[in-house]
């Protein structure tokens, strides 16, 4: 079987519009975190991550007025134009496209949207992008709660070793909305200060809103600089609850053993884990007893939850994208926040920002209905 790549990316976020200016401010350890206060989202002060949608860039090539499209469709749409656009790819019945998102344009539902209610379907999303870029093919909307990001790069990767394309193109995305907030707030989950993942001190996760994207593809003449092939993916739903994550960590544990053994690797030769790490604890503490069960407690491990919040369906591609840049830089990021270890079982959570030569690592995410996804990602030889 041919091997199956991540290349060319792009990341609109509160940190900037590019991945290169985002990776630079999170080795630099700047969080697009801020104290929110608007009484149209939510009745009461929060800590978000928002993009500025006035400071972006102009989509290539788009002759249409920012007035057509919702806020999230200008987003995706400036972040995969510019991957498909750097790619030089052409659009033809043998190029995917796959749409992640978890809420999609749910904005659209509020009284004081301009949008018709009907835009907040997902097959008019995946309509929009299909027509303004001029895909070929039917796009595919993988919409699994806060693993969707992540599964749709293994998506995309078994899509291509089975015959069905030669490229796929992924784009994802989510926003900070009054539904996303009110729902975390009625589980009390919202945090007031920016999140502290796996830290004693913890008080809550942050949400966030981002663009991703990036090209999967099985072609090695063109590849980015920061690309990383895909050594093993497996994805298990623990069916434990609709919100809360199995006590044990079992559908991580079986998640991450699959992809292990796919990638045909210990864990002693993983160099990182990109966790997921929302800052709750249930989730922190789940993660650290999966991570031991795995004999993965000693490995280097971050969440960059303290950057960005979680941005939910987007968050898996847009951390994946940042771990590519941190194996090729060689430098491992530190996971913003932790001071002081608060969950029961040992992870060796990274602190400090370091230089490290490394090779491979394991991006792992796991969502609400008990949806677990793990990714093994080694460095493109040079």
């Amino acid at each position: 079987m041919s091997k199956v790549y991540v290349s060319h990316n792009s990341i609109v976020s509160s940190l900037g519009y590019d991945s290169p200016t985002v990776v630079q401010k999170i080795k630099d350890r700047i969080s697009g975190l801020q104290a929110v206060s608007d009484p149209t989202l939510l009745d009461q002060t929060f800590c978000a991550s928002l993009v500025d949608i006035e400071k972006l860039p102009e989509t290539i090539g788009n002759p249409d007025k920012e007035e057509n499209y919702t806020r999230l469709e200008q987003m995706l749409l400036v972040s995969l134009a510019k991957v498909i656009h750097t790619s030089k790819i052409k659009l033809t019945d043998r190029v995917g496209l796959i749409i992640s998102t978890t809420k999609g344009n749910i904005d659209v539902l509020d009284d004081d949207n301009p949008f018709p209610r009907e835009r907040g379907y997902l097959a008019e999303l995946s309509k929009i992008l299909k027509d303004f870029f001029g895909f070929k093919t039917t796009p595919i909307v993988l919409s699994n709660a806060c693993v969707s990001g992540l599964l749709a790069i293994a998506v995309a990767k078994r899509m291509i070793s089975q015959g069905c394309f030669n490229h796929v193109f992924i784009t994802s995305g989510d926003l900070v909305s009054k539904f996303t907030l009110s729902g975390f707030n009625a589980f009390q989950a919202l945090s007031i200060e920016p999140c502290r993942p796996y830290d004693k001190n913890r008080s809550g996760i942050n949400i966030g809103e981002v663009a991703a994207s990036a090209l999967i593809t099985q072609d090695d003449t063109a590849l980015a600089d920061e690309s990383v092939v895909i050594l093993g993916d497996a994805s298990c739903n623990d069916a434990n609850h609709i919100s809360g994550p199995s006590r044990t960590g079992e559908g991580l544990y079986r998640s991450t053993k699959l992809a292990l053994k796919e990638a045909k690797l210990q864990p002693k030769d993983i160099d990182f884990i990109s966790a997921h790490g929302t800052a709750t604890q249930f989730n922190d503490e789940m993660e650290a007893i999966a991570f031991n069960r795995l004999k993965l407690q000693n490995t280097p491990l971050n969440s960059l939850k303290g950057y960005f919040g979680h941005t939910l369906g987007a968050s898996g591609l847009l951390e994946t994208i940042v771990g590519m840049h941190s194996l090729h830089q060689n430098t491992v990021f530190a996971s913003k926040g932790f001071k002081e270890m608060g969950v029961s079982q040992p992870i060796n959570v990274i602190k400090q920002t370091e230089s490290k030569i490394m090779d491979t690592f394991l991006k792992t995410s796991s969502g609400f209905g008990g949806s677990n996804t793990a990714v093994v990602f080694k460095k493109v030889a040079e």
